[in-house]
């Protein structure tokens, strides 16, 4: 189960500094110019899981593979971007694709960096974004008003769909995102929001860039982020972009070296990744080998048979049972063999849910 998140903001703001920071990677052009990325640069990267670590020194496996998370560097936006300014349609179709957006906002003064807009106003260029998207959704469902208006006369599912239309129109009317449209739980919204992909109802993670001096105190800007935020109950991160881009090429000691001489406890990817899951509802489940020790994403909630669909489809449709060691007996009795013997290990049915951190085995029959 994949999960895409867009970094999305004004042009020059420290996005395509974050994505080179987040994916260890410096792939992306970062200059000091609006539309320096034009295509969305894309970078699987693993999640970071401690588990894993522990997992493997009991099991000694051939290789460890974490889960992955995609994140894609979409390029800036600006005024007007949903009627074609800066290549903005362009941009808009990219957001689409992914489920969270990362909203990156410049908390920072630095007088060598161009700010788009002049001066540094993080509350400005958050509405500039989020209007943006809102009259993108607004121009959507009026094409699709005018589709569901011709089939609505021979069709009364289109006429239910039409009435729908025009009720979260007239809120986006408004300059309201979706997301807080109050009639979400509708049948027929959420079929219209599948469709659509509503860009003001995406689940959003807002990153306030800071310097070096104010990772540890908050300044003026990171406050007013986080009371704006607060108002749609949306997440905030602080990070550094600079300081996150020097992780590049350390290794997992050095950046906690690095850390703690800063006070933080986790990196910027961490939290983001950390934050995303929760947001989205996912955890993850283990297999544990002498092959592999290996972390698969599933959805909170998912059954054990859906959690082996997410191995291979073969495994959910032939079924049987599944072995369960939670992760924390896993560890206690370091391994397999000593949990069983505990009597740790359970054999769960169809109807089991899977837990964050079950070391599984599925039993199954093609």
């Amino acid at each position: 189960m994949g999960l895409s998140v867009g970094i999305i903001g004004l042009p020059n703001i420290g996005k395509s500094t974050t994505f080179n920071a987040l994916t260890k990677t410096q792939n992306a052009l970062s200059m000091n110019y609006a539309f320096c990325t034009i295509e969305p640069n894309k970078a699987v990267v693993p999640v970071p899981d401690s588990r894993l670590s522990l997992l493997s020194n009991i099991v000694k496996p051939q290789k460890i593979q974490p889960s992955f998370i995609e994140f894609v560097d979409i390029a800036g936006l600006v005024k007007g971007a949903s009627r074609g300014e800066g290549l903005g349609n362009q941009f808009l179709s990219n957001i689409r694709e992914v489920e969270v957006i990362l909203h990156m906002v410049r908390c920072f003064e630095d007088k060598n960096i161009a700010h788009i807009e002049g001066e540094i106003n993080p509350l400005r260029d958050i509405e500039i974004i989020q209007t943006e998207l809102i009259y993108a959704d607004i121009t959507q469902l009026e094409n699709k008003i005018t589709k569901l208006t011709k089939q609505s006369k021979a069709d009364k599912n289109a006429k239910v769909m039409l009435d729908i239309s025009k009720d979260v129109l007239e809120h986006l009317e408004e300059l309201k995102p979706v997301s807080s449209y109050t009639n979400k739980g509708n049948d027929s919204f959420i079929t219209l929001n599948k469709e659509l992909r509503f860009l003001s109802n995406k689940i959003v993670i807002y990153t306030a860039n800071v310097d070096e001096e104010s990772l540890n105190k908050e300044n003026v800007f990171v406050q007013q982020v986080k009371q704006y935020a607060s108002k749609s109950n949306f997440e905030v991160v602080v990070l550094c972009a600079k300081i996150e881009e020097e992780f590049i090429g350390l290794n997992d000691d050095e950046i906690k070296e690095f850390l703690n001489d800063f006070g933080i406890k986790n990196s910027g990817l961490e939290t983001i990744i950390q934050k995303s899951f929760n947001l989205l509802g996912l955890q993850s489940y283990f297999t544990a080998g002498v092959q592999e020790v290996r972390a698969w994403t599933i959805k909170k909630g998912d059954t054990a048979p859906k959690a082996a669909g997410v191995i291979h489809n073969d495994f959910e449709k032939g079924f049987i049972k599944a072995e369960v060691i939670s992760y924390d007996d896993f560890i206690y009795y370091q391994g397999e063999q000593k949990a069983k013997e505990a009597g740790k290990m359970k054999l769960e049915g169809k109807d089991y849910i899977v837990k964050d951190g079950d070391v599984m085995h599925f039993k199954f029959n093609i």
